[in-house]
């Protein structure tokens, strides 16, 4: 397929998930699993669940990276480059357009319920990109173990996400050469 046809698309189908998605990043990732893995099979789902965990670990909002990652494995740097401006720009005019109307209606209450149905609908997003995860991801007693400790460290002694994260990594990659010495 003919590249500039391909950034085209990329960046029309970006800018679609970016326009219609409230709640940011998380809540994208299963629309963007199902554009790019179910809809254009343009990337599969182990290679979606991986451009995720990378997504999460590199700084910026996650929503950006996914969209750099996937462009970048569809199209090359011009598919990131479409990929991302898609994405971004949705957003960007929903604010700038947001910011002046808010103030005139943020008093009424038909607006206030409005944003608490948003809020529930952005955690409905989120709960679901976890459980596509959670299917995708390997089963296995250190990865439940990895899972639990992550958990406890960010939700009960909010330790900072990075920190955990590199956790995470360092016990994975001991664990597997632990494992793989077992193999031998």
């Amino acid at each position: 397929m003919n590249k500039k046809k391909t950034a085209l698309e990329i960046f029309w189908t970006f800018f679609k998930i970016g326009l219609f998605t409230f709640g940011g990043g998380y809540a994208m990732i299963p629309l963007i699993q199902k554009e790019m893995v179910e809809n254009h099979k343009w990337i599969t789902d182990d290679e979606i669940l991986e451009m995720v965990a990378i997504s999460e670990s590199t700084p910026g909002p996650i929503a950006i990276n996914i969209a750099t990652f996937v462009g970048y494995r569809i199209c090359g740097t011009i598919g990131s480059f479409f990929a991302t401006i898609g994405v971004v720009i949705p957003s960007f005019l929903v604010i700038v357009v947001i910011s002046f109307v808010i103030k005139e209606f943020q008093h009424l209450k038909a607006v206030s319920y409005a944003f608490m149905g948003i809020r529930a609908g952005v955690l409905a997003l989120i709960a679901k990109a976890m459980i596509n995860m959670y299917k995708q991801c390997p089963k296995s007693g250190i990865s439940y173990f990895i899972m639990f400790l992550a958990f406890v460290a960010v939700a009960i002694f909010d330790i900072n996400v990075l920190f955990v994260i590199a956790a995470c990594a360092i016990i994975g990659l001991v664990s597997s050469k632990v494992i793989g010495r077992e193999d031998k």
